[in-house]
């Protein structure tokens, strides 16, 4: 709680002195995501890993820090602006780690970020595509998955929320759909895989091997 304090107190202060264009400090920001992340990453805030009875007293007493920080991430990222484009595609597999997070609201607020980029790249790259931070989520997409992480329920939503997004856009609609679609195939056979890699026969390791590639 008091290290949340912290990060809130280096919020206001990179809002007020270090956004502005002449003042802009890159390393800076990215510290601040970075640092963010871990925060909202880190196993002793991971609520769904303890019994009932701990999470109820956690969440009586200090409430999901996780929500609260992953609210702060997202209201930062859309205050960057201009300056979003700096951190495509670095900033795509730290937002990844925090979609993943299995917090419904947390999910819901987050995954549009990926969107945003997608849009930012597309309008300010100079080759009217988002190209970067295509190969960026598919390659983080797959260690995360490889790692653990993910889930249906995280596939269902991602595939929701990126088609209601990008048919809304009169340039994005077509390629963004095909992404949305491409991304939400991706991670179904990423999670099949994962799951028949204890799988007996070879044959169905084999066919889950097959449909990955």
């Amino acid at each position: 709680r008091v290290f949340l304090r912290a990060v809130n107190q280096f919020t206001s202060v990179l809002n007020r002195v270090f956004l502005d264009q002449a003042n802009f400090e890159l390393q800076l920001w990215n510290n601040y995501f970075h640092l963010a992340v871990a925060f909202l990453t880190h196993e002793s805030l991971q609520l769904e890993t303890f019994s009932q009875a701990k999470r109820n007293k956690i969440i009586k007493k200090y409430g999901d820090m996780r929500k609260e920080i992953g609210f702060k991430i997202r209201d930062m990222w859309y205050n960057l602006g201009p300056h979003k484009i700096k951190f495509i595609p670095a900033m795509v597999g730290p937002i990844l780690e925090v979609t993943l997070v299995p917090e419904p609201e947390l999910r819901k607020a987050t995954i549009p970020i990926f969107f945003d980029m997608m849009q930012c790249e597309f309008n300010f790259s100079g080759n009217g595509n988002f190209h970067r931070f295509e190969n960026e989520l598919i390659t983080k997409l797959d260690q995360e998955v490889e790692g653990g992480r993910g889930d249906e329920q995280y596939k269902i939503l991602l595939e929701k929320l990126l088609l209601e997004h990008c048919r809304k856009h009169k340039y994005l609609s077509a390629p963004g759909e095909m992404f949305a679609l491409l991304v939400s195939s991706l991670l179904e056979n990423l999670l099949d895989y994962r799951t028949i890699m204890h799988d007996e026969s070879k044959e169905n390791r084999m066919s889950c091997t097959v449909n990955v590639l």
